[in-house]
């Protein structure tokens, strides 16, 4: 039997679904062959009526048919004054709509760092939040302890978009019964177990403190410009956009989507330090020890490094 799925845009930019379309080996078209998966709708996917919509809409929230996956993007948006008729469908706040296709679906996908932890909308006045997060805080829009019919809480993808390939193989492994790791964040280890620093072509300036104070450049982007691939966890250097390339591989900052304290208050492209050090050290490192050895790796450094001549 098909596993059904049904895709709801919320409060947000439609970015995770134009990731999505721009998936590759398979695209999305062969992704539901070979799963089997019958995509109920999708905004950018379905062309059916409105009507059509609107009694699909229904049938599934009575239970009347079956629902296997629930992928929501965008933040929930509960203003103005917890009406959520900021953001609605035929006239319904698409909060409600959130509720109830909750409690039928077997799985529920936060896609993006909005559906997850609430992202830019969650920053003004909407009254926006995650799926089950508010930020970093555990409890968003369904609560601490929703749990789908399938047992598990909802299952984050972060990221601004969320990578197609992290979408395709969470997927998969739902499809197929796969076993199924959540990290703090309920994020999937598979997908958000690695840091975005450990998969950085620039890791061996970063190591020597080689580094760069404008874009583009081949150098460390850490220590004047912002970076935060070294406490980011997510898959951006391993699954490449459009399989050849990533943000740091091109000389742009991470500026760390995928975690849930996105967007930070201070500047994107600029390192907060003190005395040329940083005040955000990477995951897992003293201050003591980052002093002592940054100062002599710095002075280790190789020629070649200091002279730019590896490619980026």
């Amino acid at each position: 039997m098909a596993t059904t799925l049904y895709w709801l845009q919320c409060g947000a930019c439609g970015g995770d679904s134009m990731g999505l379309l721009g998936a590759q080996d398979p695209n999305i078209t062969e992704m539901e062959m070979q799963l089997d998966l019958n995509v109920l709708w999708h905004p950018s996917l379905s062309n059916g009526s409105a009507a059509e919509h609107r009694k699909l809409l229904d049938e599934l929230m009575a239970g009347e048919r079956p629902l296997d996956v629930l992928c929501v993007e965008g933040s929930v948006v509960r203003g103005p004054g917890g009406t959520g008729m900021f953001d609605t469908f035929d006239g319904r706040p698409k909060k409600d709509l959130v509720a109830r296709l909750a409690l039928q679906a077997k799985f529920v996908i936060a896609m993006g760092t909005c559906a997850c932890f609430g992202g830019i909308p969650g920053q003004g006045e909407t009254g926006a939040t995650g799926l089950q997060y508010q930020g970093g805080e555990l409890g968003g829009f369904l609560g601490e302890y929703y749990r789908s019919r399938g047992g598990l809480p909802v299952i984050n993808l972060p990221g601004c978009p969320v990578l197609p390939e992290v979408v395709k193989g969470l997927l998969v492994s739902l499809v197929c019964g796969d076993p199924l790791e959540l990290n703090e964040w309920n994020a999937p280890e598979d997908f958000y177990g690695m840091l975005v620093h450990q998969g950085c072509t620039r890791n061996e300036y970063h190591e020597f403190r080689v580094e760069e104070s404008d874009f583009g450049q081949k150098g460390c982007l850490f220590f004047h410009l912002g970076c935060m691939g070294p406490y980011t966890y997510g898959p951006c250097n391993k699954y490449l956009t459009a399989g050849r390339t990533s943000g740091t591989r091109v000389g742009i900052p991470c500026v760390g989507c995928m975690r849930p304290d996105f967007p930070r208050s201070h500047p994107f492209f600029r390192t907060r330090e003190l005395e040329g050090v940083p005040l955000d050290l990477p995951l897992g490192v003293d201050r003591a020890h980052f002093l002592a050895y940054k100062t002599m790796a710095q002075a280790a450094a190789p020629e070649r490094l200091k002279e730019r001549k590896t490619a980026i």
